[in-house]
């Protein structure tokens, strides 16, 4: 693990680290901050959207002020692979900055867009050996494209994960654009491969069982809403089976980090109170 940048802020250190990855074959990008005190800390894992690095979060959410009160780890990885060896396409939407937090079996994805191993697997490990983090309390979120890999990670891994929210996640892949496109080319032509990567079908499975509640944030402002992210499939999805999920509307706000930062501090608190009693 290579610390490439280092600052100190609220009493507690965030550290830009670069590392080599065991699943994705590449060297791959994150930050991480880690408040004050011996620890161990709880662990909340951040996933961004089409587009952005493992800088946008850290940057631009405005988090770490209340990650210091609450005595919370963040960590925020890149959003695929990159690199002149790893396949990439012309469109925002496929490639690198575009993993959707799937293992790729398809050429030519498949040799390095395995981004679900990655965040599950090495990240975990990472954390667990070189931060003061309590890796029985650790809580996943995500904005966008983030948001569904958090929804999904979290429904497919609750061995590692104890609460789990989302800011206008693409809550049904199979039913939007950006998701059949991605999920045909990582995954292939047969849908039924993409049902564990669809919250919406996860949720009326009963996999999101393990969570009392989840958290979601969604702009009405949000050019992508209706188009893209349909947070009512999802709700429909978990009322179907009896499953608590809270959506929260907001008039006006967009797509963009100022919607984010204006409830990060929520979903924080939501994260800090539902890892503290957990073991």
């Amino acid at each position: 693990m290579e610390v490439t940048a280092h600052h100190r802020l609220f009493g507690g250190d965030l550290k830009f680290v670069r590392h080599d990855s065991a699943a994705t074959g590449t060297s791959m990008a994150l930050s991480v901050f880690t408040p004050k005190g011996e620890g161990p800390h709880p662990v909340l894992v951040w996933l961004s959207g089409l587009t952005c690095t493992a800088n946008n979060f850290t940057e631009k959410a405005g988090a770490y002020k209340k990650a210091a009160e609450l005595g919370m780890i963040i960590v925020a990885p890149d959003t695929s692979p990159r690199g002149d060896g790893v396949a990439n396409d012309d469109g925002y939407d496929l490639g690198q900055g575009a993993g959707f937090y799937v293992d790729a079996t398809e050429a030519p994805w498949g040799p390095h867009f395995q981004m679900e191993s990655y965040v599950t697997k090495d990240v975990l490990a990472l954390i667990s050996e070189h931060f003061p983090a309590d890796m029985t309390r650790v809580g996943i979120s995500g904005h966008s494209m983030g948001g569904h890999g958090a929804l999904t990670l979290a429904m497919n891994h609750p061995h590692h994960f104890k609460s789990v929210s989302a800011f206008a996640p693409i809550a049904s892949p199979l039913n939007c654009p950006w998701g059949q496109k991605a999920l045909s080319a990582y995954l292939g032509d047969d849908q039924s491969a993409w049902q564990r990567h669809d919250a919406a079908a996860l949720m009326a499975q009963g996999k999101a069982a393990p969570f009392d509640d989840i958290l979601i944030d969604q702009g009405l402002g949000d050019q992508f809403l209706e188009s893209q992210l349909k947070p009512h499939l999802v709700e429909a999805a978990a009322a179907s089976v009896g499953q608590k999920i809270t959506v929260r509307r907001h008039v006006g706000y967009d797509h963009s980090y100022y919607f984010i930062t204006s409830f990060i501090d929520d979903h924080l608190a939501f994260h800090a109170a539902r890892l503290k009693s957990r073991i």
